[in-house]
């Protein structure tokens, strides 16, 4: 699994029929420190998450058939909403502490 943040959503009108009714959400991955890496990616989503959550990512590799194939083709799903991060210097992240962020209490 990996850590990342959400930055946005995507949208497509025009899409294999077994991704109708998928939300798809663009995620900036994140390195040990808590930093963006460069790359990103795009993911299905099923826990809910929103703009500015840091999420666990799963992946596999699934390539869609077709000939008709009606298993969605997706690589990367959102598993979970991260509430804390931790590592041996101390606590990474919090989504306690950036909700008080966004909401300009630091």
């Amino acid at each position: 699994m990996q850590i990342a943040r959400v930055c946005g959503t995507v949208v497509s009108t025009q899409k294999l029929r077994s991704m109708t009714g998928k939300k798809m959400l663009m995620l900036q991955l994140i390195d040990r420190e808590g930093k963006d890496l460069p790359q990103y990616e795009v993911a299905v989503d099923n826990v809910g998450a929103g703009i500015g959550e840091w999420v666990l990512v799963s992946r596999r590799a699934i390539a869609p058939d077709p000939q008709g194939d009606e298993r969605p083709p997706i690589d990367a799903l959102v598993v979970g909403i991260i509430d804390t991060v931790s590592v041996e210097d101390g606590l990474l992240y919090s989504k306690r502490e950036e909700s008080r962020y966004r909401l300009g209490g630091r």
